[in-house]
């Protein structure tokens, strides 16, 4: 096992196929905490988490995503601002909507939340559970699937494209646009090369789809796409429509396939569940929160400090990437007692943070929960004595699986469910 003393969390396999042991040993040195590499500061305190979130005057979220491979070395000697801008010139992709600051931040969030209102999530769902009984009409009879690639995936991408009105024609192509994870931002190393992610081709889509709504409008939802204002009423140019769509296909996909997969992993490990949920589906969504909890998608994200601040009893100064572990402050004993014990009655399990704070707090986080309430809603009825397959994953107490090479992001590649058919 690693030396978590020396452990690089940006290219240790270890901790990235175990990265709750190190957030541990990291919490054991106080809830903000230096690391020895690339200027960055970790981040396992709740509350220090949660008032970085919430402080967009002293952080920038410009290495969000990227973290401290972002494209920037300080200059002490120049404004921190005018770099920041000039990065997210060079940079497209720093000035997407998770990585953008105010005002800015507030012009795109008006055009996302014009898009998931709660009619439209409605709409939706009435979607969701047509397509789930087809996706799962797929394997029924052969008694196993694969949660990701089988279900997950296809079920979250579809989900997405109806919401944002893509057409039935072209569903095809967006369920075959999957990414490589060795490209996908966090990927360990810092390698990662944007231009060979599906999402730009998704942006084309999308793009198409906008410049012909505003040339020949039509009573559908990509016409009111198109038609979206900003938060000062002015139409946005295509391309920040495209930024904001594009957005939300791409992360929302993460999150709802590794919150299935979760949920499938303890039905299997806790025998009895599956029963008591077919009994009282009421229960579902306090599954889903308590999955959120312990095993939501999003590892780490990032800031970049912009002026200097002291928090947790640590200064920090500008030009330093601060690492704020969410699965960490939603295991942290202070807020969760008995943190690591999966518990569905835990009474304050929806203060957790799988879905940030702040201003960037993630607006998909109503549909991420829809999407695996209506899969429970819709498997359980239809399978029964959910197990993982002990051949590829081992037995309890003794599971392996190949976890999504990342920093920021914590996912299985595959999950291999077995189960028995209710006629």
């Amino acid at each position: 096992m690693t030396n978590f003393e020396t452990a690089d969390v940006f290219k240790d396999l270890d901790v990235n196929d175990d990265p709750y042991s190190y957030f541990e040993y990291l919490r054991g040195k106080g809830p903000v905490t230096p690391l020895a590499l690339r200027n960055v500061v970790a981040v396992t305190g709740y509350d220090e988490g949660v008032a970085i979130f919430r402080d967009d005057e002293n952080f920038s979220a410009i290495d969000s995503t990227t973290g401290p491979f972002l494209p920037l070395d300080y200059d002490p000697s120049l404004d921190i601002d005018d770099q920041i801008a000039r990065c997210r010139q060079e940079n497209p992709f720093a000035n997407t909507i998770i990585n953008q600051d105010l005002p800015d931040h507030n012009r795109s969030k008006a055009i996302l939340n014009g898009i998931i209102t709660p009619a439209r999530l409605k709409e939706n769902e009435a979607f969701m559970h047509t397509l789930s009984d087809q996706i799962i009409d797929e394997f029924i009879d052969r008694g196993t699937f694969d949660a990701v690639s089988e279900y997950g995936q296809p079920f979250a991408q579809l989900v997405i494209a109806d919401l944002l009105g893509v057409p039935k024609e072209d569903h095809g192509q967006f369920r075959d646009m999957i990414g490589d994870p060795a490209q996908l931002p966090g990927a360990l190393g810092g390698d990662f090369d944007f231009s060979k992610n599906p999402f730009v081709g998704i942006a084309t889509y999308f793009a198409t789809y906008i410049q012909e709504r505003r040339a020949n409008p039509r009573g559908d939802v990509l016409t009111r796409l198109a038609q979206q204002t900003a938060d000062d009423g002015s139409l946005p140019d295509v391309m920040e429509v495209v930024a904001v769509a594009t957005f939300l296909f791409g992360a929302g996909q993460d999150t709802t396939v590794q919150l299935f997969t979760g949920m499938m992993r303890y039905l299997a490990e806790n025998p009895g569940l599956e029963d008591r949920l077919r009994e009282n589906p009421a229960l579902i969504p306090d599954l889903v929160e308590e999955v959120l909890r312990l095993q939501g998608t999003v590892k780490s994200t990032f800031r970049y400090v912009r002026r200097p601040v002291t928090v947790g009893g640590v200064d920090l100064e500008p030009g330093m990437h601060v690492m704020i572990n969410l699965a960490a402050m939603n295991r942290d004993p202070k807020r969760f007692p008995d943190p690591t014990t999966f518990d569905i009655e835990r009474k304050n399990v929806r203060s957790h943070v799988s879905f940030g704070r702040g201003i960037h707090a993630c607006a998909g986080g109503p549909l991420a929960r829809a999407e695996a309430r209506v899969t429970m809603e819709r498997l359980l009825p239809r399978i029964r004595n959910i197990r993982l397959n002990e051949a590829k994953h081992g037995p309890a107490g003794a599971r392996h699986f190949d976890y999504l090479p990342n920093y920021s992001l914590r996912g299985v590649s595959e999950m291999q469910v077995e189960f028995d058919r209710i006629d």
